[in-house]
C-alpha cells in the first residue's frame, strides 16, 4: 500500500515545498531518495521513508539534534508523509577507501554523533530484551554454536540491565555505505536509525560489512577494524567487545528464525550470512 502511495506522496511533497526534480531517483530498502532543487536553485534531497519502518520513525529528530555536525544536515520535515529535504550530498561513499581508513572516519565520527539521546527515542536495550527473549528458544540444532547462543544471552542480559546502555543517541547502523563525500564536510552520516543507547553498540556494523575483502585472514582482518574504532573513539575494548558478540548473535538467529517462520531449511545465502557472523564473533575474542 505504501509503495502504491509513494507516487502521489512524492508528488505533493515536490510540489508544496516548491522542489524540482534535478535527477534520477534513488531507492534504498525503505525508501526513496529524488534529487531536487529548491525554488533557490539550491540543490538538495527529497527523502520519503517507508511508513512501516519502526527503526527509522524518528530520523528526522535524530539529523535536527545533530543540526548537520558529523551528518547530513536537515532543511525540512514533514514526521506524518515521513519527508525530508536534506542537503545534497556526493555518491561516493567510504567502500572506495580502505577498510582501516574508513574505519578512522567513523571513528571520527563517533564523538561528534553521540550526544545525549532525545526523550523521544526508543532504548537499545528495549529491542535488545525483545530480540534475547527469542534467542533463547533457537534449537540446540541450529548452525550457531549452543556456547556463543549463552554467551550472547549472558552479555545481553548484563547489559540491558547497566544504566550506561541508554542515554546516547546512537545511529544504529552506521557503516561504510552510509557515510558520504559532502562538500561542506569530507565525510558526513545519512540514514540514522536513532535509539537511545550506548556509543559501544556503534562497531558492529562495520566489522560484517565488506567481508568479502577480509578473505584469507579473518581473524586478522576483523581485528584490525575493532581495534582501529575502539582506539580511533576513545571507546572501551571490552564493553564494545560484548555488544559486537550480542549483535553478530543476533544476526545469526534472525536468519534462523526467517527460515522457521518458513517452515523452509536455510539456503546457502543465509548459511553463508551465519558463518560470516559467526567468524566475527569469534574473531573479536580469540
Amino acid at each position: 500500500m505504501w509503495l502504491d502511495a509513494l507516487p502521489r506522496v512524492s508528488a505533493d511533497v515536490l510540489e508544496e515545498w516548491d522542489l524540482t526534480v534535478d535527477g534520477e531517483p534513488m531507492h534504498g530498502h525503505c525508501s526513496l531518495v529524488v534529487p531536487v532543487r529548491t525554488r533557490s536553485s539550491r540543490p538538495a534531497a527529497l527523502k520519503v521513508t517507508f511508513a512501516g519502518d519502526e527503526e527509522s520513525e524518528h530520523e528526522h529528530l535524530a539529523l535536527q539534534r545533530w543540526g548537520g555536525a558529523g551528518a547530513v544536515r536537515l532543511l525540512r520535515a514533514d514526521p506524518a508523509r515521513r519527508a525530508m529535504l536534506l542537503e545534497r550530498l556526493h555518491t561516493d561513499d567510504l567502500g572506495d577507501l580502505r577498510d582501516v581508513e574508513a574505519c578512522e572516519v567513523v571513528a571520527g565520527l563517533y564523538p561528534r554523533i553521540h550526544v545525549p539521546a532525545l526523550p523521544q527515542l526508543r532504548t537499545v536495550t528495549a529491542y535488545v530484551e525483545r530480540w534475547c527473549a527469542a534467542l533463547a528458544t533457537m534449537p540446540r540444532n541450529a548452525p550457531v554454536p549452543h556456547r556463543l547462543v549463552e554467551q550472547a544471552l549472558s552479555l545481553g542480559r548484563d547489559l540491558v540491565a547497566d544504566a550506561a546502555s541508554t542515554g546516547t543517541l546512537v545511529h544504529g547502523d552506521l557503516h561504510y555505505a552510509n557515510v558520504l563525500a559532502g562538500d561542506r564536510e569530507p565525510w558526513l552520516a545519512i540514514d540514522p536509525k536513532p535509539m537511545s543507547g550506548d556509543p559501544h553498540y556503534e562497531p558492529a556494523p562495520m566489522l560484517w560489512n565488506r567481508f568479502e575483502e577480509l578473505s584469507g585472514d579473518i581473524r586478522g582482518g576483523v581485528r584490525r577494524r575493532f581495534h582501529t574504532l575502539v582506539d580511533a573513539a576513545g571507546l572501551d575494548e571490552q564493553r564494545a567487545r560484548d555488544w559486537v558478540v550480542v549483535r553478530m548473535v543476533l544476526n545469526a538467529h534472525w536468519s534462523v528464525e526467517d527460515a522457521q517462520r518458513a517452515d523452509r531449511a536455510l539456503d546457502a545465502e543465509e548459511r553463508d550470512w551465519i558463518t560470516r557472523c559467526i567468524a566475527v564473533t569469534k574473531a573479536v575474542q580469540d
